[in-house]
């Protein structure tokens, strides 16, 4: 095992696509604005073109007599079948894909574009090569074998499945077999009762799996575009009932889908909502100070309760809290984000406050563009080319069972990642009361993925510095939903610890040490010493003032 990162294997963060590219959304127009003005700057510098062209076809001439050097990227798996290194015809073709693609990025830097319009064309010349990779034509050679395997019947699935896909999926390939899931069924199917609910939310109490129960209870705060059961998948990976049987007691938040009459729902409305849950959740544990744990945004709405508390002087009503992949720090460094400008943000909003909404496979889309060829071109070549049906993982259900954000709650979102308000003292109000990080003097622990290219690490590693209290930070060797979903077993799973958090997220990576396995048992010993003492736990859910109002999962998550 390597005790440390070896010097100059910093993870560097997602470069093309994040979480504030798929609240803000990406028009057509930036995308063709950027496209006019490489166009126009080949055509003003012909002898620039000219020479890159030369360029290209010495290096297509080497590559018709097989003497190219090019070879894809050894964890490119779009490349991975042997016909495409031991075939002539396959061999070249993809060769010659390589050669243009190195010296197009080569046009593009070495040209007199401005940084800002140089870094919108590489992200914008990256989309198109991915689309247009000879592995996404009927020739891919897997694609051959299953149709002469099939007798032709692959290819008239595919056309099936494209077909059903322009018509009920927006034109994109699924990535999911939805049939072999159901929410309550083999989803979500830890016992429980709903024992709160209000607008916003439902308050989920799970029944004990210990023969000793922590008093001190969690409160698990799940992001609002997408459903909480991300922690409760199959009995393997359920991160709930992981949780109950090491003696936890855990109270999860589900939250209401919304539609347009709920459009002025915002940050304030959530966090209020949010104390409410904290409120019914104290009086059915009888525990004063609950911990609390965020994911994403939910991280963003737990840490604007936590302020909000500490501007009341009532922050005494919180013990801990944990935070999954979570930004409270919204700088950036990604050229997608370069088309979030001014009239770019100002026209998300009036979009949608026009609907009401912000729909949430518009923003799953997005966040499918920004893994393209894991998460577009990949079932492409799956469902259309080799006419199969896509797996049954029940993370990309999770993920394709998305939910809709109310307008005022993507404004708010648009202004925190426009104005970056939390690293400031009282840049950002909620409930009337300012919020101030750095006064919040709880334990925190927070966990970021070295993959991640939804919220990027070191703006995670950065949020975790905002916090006051005594403060912990992982780096788990994951994306942004196996950084959760990380249950023990896993033989590839290791973790960077360092307790010292320097101002550099690259300094603390550097002085950083490797553990092996799964973060989940390191945390469960931090929540557990701040969860009280064992005690023998209730059968009964709920309490007199919070009776039970029907089954887990609840009414809430179940809605479309």
């Amino acid at each position: 095992m390597k005790d440390k990162p070896a010097r100059g294997s910093t993870p560097v963060p997602a470069t093309s696509m994040n979480v504030q590219n798929a609240i803000t959304g990406l028009r057509g127009r930036d995308l063709f604005s950027t496209l006019r003005q490489v166009s126009r700057i080949g055509l003003r510098n012909p002898l620039h073109t000219a020479h890159h062209l030369l360029t290209l076809g010495g290096q297509l001439g080497r590559v018709l007599i097989g003497d190219s050097p090019y070879q894809p990227h050894p964890r490119d798996t779009r490349f991975s079948d042997p016909t495409w290194s031991q075939n002539p015809f396959y061999r070249r073709g993809l060769q010659a894909y390589l050669a243009w693609q190195k010296q197009t990025r080569l046009w593009i830097e070495e040209s007199s574009l401005a940084d800002d319009d140089r870094a919108r064309a590489q992200f914008l010349f990256n989309l198109v090569s991915d689309a247009f990779a000879p592995s996404n034509s009927l020739l891919n050679p897997l694609a051959v074998k299953e149709l002469f395997n099939t007798g032709g019947l692959s290819l008239l699935r595919g056309v099936s499945h494209l077909l059903d896909d322009l018509r009920h999926n927006d034109g994109l390939p699924r990535q999911v077999d939805e049939r072999a899931f159901e929410v309550g069924g083999n989803l979500a199917a830890t016992p429980g009762a709903v024992v709160f609910r209000n607008e916003l939310l439902e308050l989920i109490q799970y029944k004990p799996m210990s023969e000793k129960q922590y008093a001190r209870p969690l409160l698990v705060v799940p992001p609002q575009i997408n459903k909480f059961y991300i922690f409760d998948l199959g009995p393997t990976n359920s991160f709930v009932q992981y949780m109950l049987k090491q003696g936890l007691q855990v109270f999860m938040v589900s939250w209401r889908n919304p539609d347009p009459r709920h459009r002025e729902w915002g940050l304030s409305s959530y966090v209020q909502a949010l104390e409410e849950a904290l409120n019914a959740c104290r009086s059915i544990s009888g525990s004063r100070d609950p911990n609390l744990m965020g994911a994403c945004a939910g991280g963003l709405t737990m840490a604007a309760l936590q302020g909000h508390l500490q501007a009341k002087k009532q922050l005494r009503k919180v013990r801990s809290a944990t935070y999954l992949v979570s930004l409270l720090d919204s700088q950036f460094d990604s050229p997608a984000s370069l088309f979030a400008d001014e009239q770019t943000i100002e026209a998300a909003k009036r979009r949608s406050y026009q609907r009401g909404v912000l729909d949430g496979g518009e923003v799953a889309r997005i966040f499918a563009w920004m893994r393209p060829n894991d998460l577009i071109w990949n079932y492409w070549v799956n469902n259309y080319l080799m006419g199969k049906t896509p797996p049954a993982f029940d993370i990309l259900y999770w993920n394709a069972d998305s939910t809709r954000l109310p307008a005022a709650l993507h404004g708010d979102l648009l202004d925190f990642f426009k104005l970056n308000p939390l690293t400031f003292p009282e840049g950002l109000e909620v409930c009337g009361t300012p919020i101030d990080l750095s006064q919040v003097g709880l334990d925190s622990f927070t966990v970021a993925g070295s993959n991640d290219h939804i919220t990027p690490w070191d703006a995670v590693y950065r949020s975790a510095l905002l916090l006051g209290g005594e403060r912990r930070f992982i780096l788990a060797n994951s994306g942004h939903i196996q950084s959760i979903i990380n249950p023990p077993g896993n033989p590839k799973a290791y973790y960077l610890e360092n307790p010292k958090l320097s101002s550099d997220p690259r300094a603390w990576f550097h002085d950083a040490q490797r553990r092996d396995g799964s973060w989940w048992p390191l945390w469960l010993e931090w929540i557990e010493q701040r969860s009280g003492t064992p005690r023998t736990p209730r059968d009964e859910l709920g309490n007199a003032t919070y009776p039970p109002l029907g089954p887990a999962p609840g009414s809430y998550v179940l809605a479309r």
